[in-house]
């Protein structure tokens, strides 16, 4: 067993015991997809490190503990059909295409990055853990959705806008749930939860986060300064 290996399995149950992790298919994604290889080679020695890590262009790939909490959120179901917005390096896109295509279920992500170089490092990532096929990666803006699919059973942003895209709502299934973080301000930001039902929307606050901002139509205008 590799030094990964044995890491790995550490930052499972420490995740287990701060109650992140309680559900046997999230326990069983993060035990079986190797994040040491979906960050920078620089970063490799801390891949299991509970706390963010850099990438690229400013971007970040979120902490193990954020990634396990949004997983349980959106109550992922073998053969979801899953949006993701901000695809980073594709960890959290691997988390969740081994998710729902597990039990031979034909569960698919679509995840959009709006940074080319990012994109690119996600698709080469996701080829060697072989999840190519369950995660399509689009170079693109976020905000506006993938109505080219919709509509969506879960959708998921890792980065915060100003406010809920409408393309994202309108693309959501009825039953669906989408959860993503809202803030102008990178230390007053929320992550929330919204289920659509009837066509409706109910929305709950889970807890307060910090992300990178939602760049897009739907978003923040390109190099916005959300420090302050």
């Amino acid at each position: 067993m590799s030094n990964y290996d044995e890491l790995r399995k550490k930052l499972v149950s420490h995740l287990e015991r701060l109650g992140y992790v309680h559900s046997q298919p999230v326990k069983k994604a993060f035990l079986n997809i190797p994040r040491e290889l979906f960050v920078p080679p620089a970063q490799q020695s801390r891949a299991y490190d509970d706390r963010p890590l850099p990438t690229s262009n400013g971007q970040t790939i979120s902490a193990p503990h954020m990634n396990a909490m949004m997983c349980e959120l959106l109550k992922l179901e073998p053969g979801d059909k899953v949006l993701e917005i901000g695809t980073g390096s594709g960890y959290h896109a691997a988390l969740i295409a081994y998710i729902v295509s597990r039990n031979n279920k034909s569960g698919h992500v679509y995840s959009i990055e709006r940074i080319k170089e990012l994109a690119d490092f996600a698709r080469s990532n996701l080829k060697k853990v072989q999840l190519e096929e369950m995660v399509t990666v689009i170079w693109g803006d976020g905000t506006l959705g993938y109505p080219d699919v919709a509509p969506f059973d879960k959708i998921l942003v890792t980065a915060a806008g100003p406010r809920i895209p409408d393309p994202l709502i309108e693309q959501l299934i009825d039953g669906g749930i989408l959860c993503i973080p809202i803030g102008r301000q990178r230390w007053s930001q929320k992550l929330l939860i919204l289920t659509k039902s009837e066509g409706k929307i109910s929305e709950k606050v889970v807890s307060s986060v910090v992300f990178v901002p939602l760049i897009g139509k739907h978003g923040f205008e390109p190099n916005v300064d959300t420090e302050d």
